[in-house]
């Protein structure tokens, strides 16, 4: 077994030669706007894992893994010859989540913000629910509805609840 800083600097070698070499070698036609995001290799160093992004629609996606799949042997034998491993790994192109990750969070952020937009129309002009200041202070007159006893627990009542009282 390798070490996992060995892993990670054999992925991130290999997302740069696959990166170049795509960008020099590659001539398909159907290899659209392809950016490799990153890459991934296995602990003992035998597959990696190329995520990809391709801009255009899904016509143009679905061409373009085509073509990341009809140049894996080329991209792997170069990524074998620039890296000098022992064992030169299989690659397995995977389509990155990230765009439709963050498009489903700017959906989401512009939802939220619509509904803030509908709450602060909704406040403009509204008084306060139990006046401007809520808050009861000491010394004030009290409104006489009974409320002392409730507070304080009902202690003194004899109605249970002190030292005498027996246990259920």
């Amino acid at each position: 077994m390798a070490d996992n800083a060995r892993a990670r600097k054999l992925a991130d070698r290999i997302q740069v030669v696959v990166a170049e070499t795509l960008d020099r070698r590659i001539k398909d036609p159907r290899l659209g706007f392809v950016t490799i995001t990153d890459a991934r290799v296995t602990g003992d160093l035998r597959e990696a894992t190329v995520f990809y992004t391709v801009y255009g629609d899904d016509e143009e996606r679905a061409a373009s893994a085509a073509a990341l799949e009809s140049a894996k042997g080329v991209l792997r034998s170069e990524v074998g010859r620039q890296t000098g491993v022992r064992f030169t790994p299989s690659l397995t192109f995977v389509p990155d989540a990230l765009p439709d990750s963050a498009r489903t969070i700017d959906d989401l952020l512009a939802k939220a913000r619509a509904q803030d937009e509908q709450v602060r129309e909704s406040a403009t002009g509204a008084d306060y629910a139990g006046g401007a200041d809520p808050y009861r202070r000491p010394g004030e007159e009290e409104d006489g509805s009974g409320d002392d006893e409730a507070r304080d627990g009902g202690a003194g009542d004899g109605s249970g609840g002190g030292e005498g009282a027996p246990r259920a």
